[in-house]
């Protein structure tokens, strides 16, 4: 299955903004099919998704934005963020998009906790979720294992350390949290720090970073989501990852009936482009089996 990188600054072409409570955001959209929206994680943006674009493109409508704090949209320094807004700015962009059909989530890492607050939303009869697939995140605040960076952002000195992070503190946290054999280059880390940096990023770290304890106030409201059982869910998840990998996993097949899950051996947290042919492969299957239909009951 051929997968193709889309450059960053071909990606960056290729997008197109709306205004969003008075926020400019950056989205990209195309394809044609059932709406498929896929949401980044913390603290890179939508162009995660560039190895998988193409190819679901061709069976989906694809959409995807940076979340508002992240890549090339709008970061407020004065901001409340929080995972609930970024729910209500997937749905104001699907709004803004005409789509009012039943929409499938693809999500990563903080992504994965604003698809649990529109699959909560679902059951709630505030939005229409036809299925869900998590890649690595932090599902459970029980499992979920921060790194030291993550917790300092935490502190009270958390914003001097956002203002001090660098590329070079990115480079070292990503070669802990991706596979030993599938660590980005350079030329990628350029890139996930050019939109980590972008419209002053690192002076809001430390304000994004309150997804942590709001993952804790709303852990019992998106768990009972996920344990309803009338949206199909997949994980896909990188095995090795130290924040949310394979522990993780093993607490969701406790947690949620019939769990459908995928450990990718040696992947770690960024599945979508350290394994990005076996996401697409995992993927596609969850699709097609939602596709089946029903098995007829022989008559005699």
């Amino acid at each position: 299955m051929a997968i193709t990188e889309i450059p960053l600054c071909v990606w960056r072409q290729r997008g197109h903004s709306f205004e969003f409570r008075g926020q400019a955001i950056r989205y990209w959209a195309t394809g044609q099919g059932e709406p498929l929206l896929l949401i980044h994680g913390f603290p890179t943006a939508a162009w995660d998704w560039h190895y998988l674009w193409q190819p679901l493109a061709l069976r989906y409508r694809v959409i995807a934005c940076d979340m508002l704090g992240f890549g090339d949209s709008a970061k407020p320094r004065e901001h409340e963020y929080s995972l609930l807004e970024q729910a209500d700015l997937q749905q104001a962009l699907l709004q803004h998009l005409g789509i009012d059909a039943p929409v499938h989530l693809l999500a990563h890492d903080y992504g994965d906790s604003v698809a649990q607050e529109l699959l909560a939303r679902h059951y709630e009869d505030r939005s229409e979720i036809a299925s869900c697939v998590f890649l690595n995140g932090g599902l459970f605040p029980e499992t979920h294992r921060p790194v030291l960076t993550q917790k300092l952002l935490l502190s009270p000195l958390g914003w001097m350390l956002g203002r001090a992070f660098s590329r070079e503190g990115l480079a070292k946290i990503f070669g802990q949290i991706f596979g030993p054999q599938t660590r980005p280059s350079e030329s990628a880390l350029d890139d996930f720090w050019s939109l980590v940096n972008a419209n002053g990023g690192v002076r809001i770290l430390h304000k994004l970073i309150g997804y942590i304890p709001e993952r804790r106030a709303q852990r019992d409201r998106w768990v009972s989501a996920m344990q309803r059982g009338e949206v199909p869910l997949r994980v896909i998840d990188g095995a090795v990852d130290p924040i949310s990998g394979a522990h993780m996993v093993e607490r969701y097949r406790e947690l949620i009936p019939d769990p459908d899950t995928v450990l990718l051996t040696d992947i770690g947290h960024y599945p979508q482009t350290e394994a990005p042919v076996q996401v697409l492969q995992h993927y596609l299957a969850f699709r097609e089996n939602l596709e089946l239909p029903p098995q007829q009951l022989a008559c005699s």
